[in-house]
């Protein structure tokens, strides 16, 4: 991907993205708390998958 389409896609997502927290900040707010769940649990799931393994 040339850098200047990465750039322009970059700014697209940037203003998206503070657009959605200023139009509806209750909705935005859930989403990242949803994907902090999701990131949390992928990595308990990994930390009990390799303790067990030394068990």
């Amino acid at each position: 991907m040339p850098a200047r389409a990465k750039s322009i896609l970059m700014w697209i997502v940037v203003i998206f993205l503070l657009y959605a927290v200023v139009t509806n900040p209750d909705r935005a707010a859930e989403v990242v708390e949803n994907i902090w769940d999701f990131i949390y649990g992928a990595f308990s799931g990994f930390a009990r998958f390799f303790s067990n393994l030394a068990d």
